[in-house]
């Protein structure tokens, strides 16, 4: 069955500047997601300069927060206004914002800084996928959108590894700084060589919608991370956070139905497609981004190998999502068909997650490194079906708020399970009655103090962890499962060929 839209044609005609233009994007996308990764391992350095440890967590917090919060917003402006200058507001936000966090005098500045800076990172990253819309056909869209993942994939990879050196030669101000002449390169390029085309409509910006839809980002995402403001995801602050951001959302399905521009329109949900596409990414967000902390802290604790070592197996996970990406990219782009690879992704993922709940202390690291790179192509393989499926069903006017819906919902869906994981392990750990001589607080230990304690000692914490980590997988797998659901209910849509560029006739002398 072949249900598809008619495309416009392409924002940029020849070949060669669509390609200049897709770099340009790919440098501002991989700057905007590194930031977020490139943080992590210079936090202890921060803290130690700033102090107030109870706020390390919101460093990254407040900016995932932030960009969660505009997604949406920024994909409706980019339909009213057009792209090009929402994208480049964008980045000039990102890139001031990299400039007060690189200034920072306290933790509390640097937070607010990274909201700051947060404002322009959720536009860059929906901008992008936005403009892809308008660069390329549905067909040779699937085999681009493959590099935008694998860019994202890339940046969570090396950001950890560049955060540290950064830190340890320059100082962590650096990691921020670095963004300024990127950002003044990618302005640059953008500027001149992507066209602007104007939107054929009058903007009307929902003001109310805008500002309820932000509100309920920011609270359920403040809910997901609850357990390290409040102390518990059900203590009295968080069922009050829990409860504006519901009566938030209520209100906001009230305006959105009624205003002559909605933020979201509601009859993008009409259609079948939209609806499983935010289910699916929401899963595979939860899996593809939410557990990729989890793998480096599972290795460590459980194998007892350095960081610098246990780093290394995240090339097979890095390799599978390379591999997985553009192999899908290409074939849907030859195939015109998405849901198979939807389909594949999630079944792969869910089988690979049961494996690693049954692994057991004494694995063969082989086939743990194994193990990692088959999720990595899960991954890949499923990552690009939710955004390819909700450009081709939304009408063309709706694209920027359709993918800026559906962007939300996988980073919606990591900021959560991000938690959720977190609190699953804690538990596990708090609950362990074991008790292991030379470890005082197993959930304290630290990679360098494992690796001096006794054999004994380590088997003990390497198995106390494994029982740790098995609900957590277990879990990750139940929610790939229900993205597997969703996924099989998709309309077999094939996407449009395509098109042929037809020769001019020249012109004779008697139509002269």
């Amino acid at each position: 069955m072949d249900i598809s839209r008619p495309t416009a044609p392409p924002l940029v005609a020849t070949s060669s500047r669509r390609l200049a233009v897709f770099c340009f994007l790919m440098a501002a996308l991989f700057m905007a997601t590194l930031d977020n990764q490139i943080v992590s391992t210079a936090l202890p350095t921060i803290v130690g300069e700033f102090g107030q440890m109870e706020r390390f967590g919101w460093v990254s917090s407040s900016f995932l927060l932030a960009s969660s919060a505009v997604m949406p917003i920024y994909g409706k402006l980019g339909d009213m206004f057009g792209r090009k200058y929402v994208m480049l507001f964008a980045i000039v936000l990102f890139t001031i914002g990299s400039v007060v966090c690189g200034f920072a005098w306290s933790m509390n500045s640097l937070i607010a800084a990274r909201v700051f800076q947060g404002l322009g990172g959720g536009g860059i990253m929906v901008s992008i996928f936005s403009i892809n819309a308008d660069l390329f056909e549905p067909r040779e869209r699937a085999k681009y959108q493959s590099y935008s993942s694998l860019m994202i994939m890339a940046s969570g990879s090396i950001g950890p590894v560049l955060g540290g050196t950064m830190s340890d030669l320059f100082g962590w101000r650096s990691i921020f700084l670095i963004n300024v002449p990127i950002g003044i390169v990618v302005v640059a390029g953008i500027s001149l060589l992507l066209p602007y085309r104007r939107p054929e409509r009058r903007p009307k910006i929902d003001y109310v919608g805008a500002v309820l839809l932000a509100a309920t980002i920011a609270c359920l995402v403040a809910w997901a991370d609850s357990r390290q403001i409040f102390g518990s995801m059900f203590a009295g602050p968080s069922l009050l956070v829990l409860a504006v951001g519901v009566i938030s959302a209520c209100l906001w399905v009230l305006v959105e139905s009624r205003v002559a521009e909605p933020i979201v329109p509601l009859k993008l949900f009409r259609d079948s497609t939209f609806s499983l596409c935010l289910i699916i990414t929401l899963c595979s967000g939860a899996v593809g981004i939410g557990l990729v902390n989890y793998y480096a802290l599972f290795l460590q604790t459980t194998t007892g190998l350095s960081p610098s070592v246990a780093g290394l197996f995240f090339i097979g996970l890095t390799g599978g999502i390379v591999l997985g990406s553009l192999s899908a990219g290409r074939l849907i782009s030859i195939t015109g068909r998405y849901k198979p690879f939807s389909l594949l992704g999630l079944a792969l993922s869910v089988a690979m997650l049961l494996v690693f709940s049954f692994l057991g202390a004494g694995t063969p690291l082989v086939v743990l490194a194994l193990v990692m790179f088959l999720q990595g192509l899960a991954v890949g393989f499923g990552q690009q079906a939710p955004i390819i499926g909700v450009q081709n069903s939304a009408p063309r006017e709706d694209v920027g708020a359709a993918t800026g819906a559906v962007t939300l919902m996988r980073m919606g869906g990591a900021s959560i399970a991000i938690s959720i994981y977190g609190a699953i392990v804690g538990t596990a750990l708090k609950g362990s009655d074991t008790t292991i001589p030379g470890v005082a607080d197993i959930s304290a230990i630290t990679p360098k103090a494992l690796a001096a304690l006794p054999e004994a000692s380590r088997q003990a914490v390497a198995v106390v962890y494994y029982h740790a980590f098995t609900p957590l997988f277990l879990t990750a797998a139940a929610t790939a499962a229900i993205g597997l659901v969703a996924a099989l209910f998709l309309k077999p849509t094939r996407l449009p060929p395509a098109r042929v560029p037809q020769p001019v006739a020249e012109e004779t002398p008697a139509a002269a």
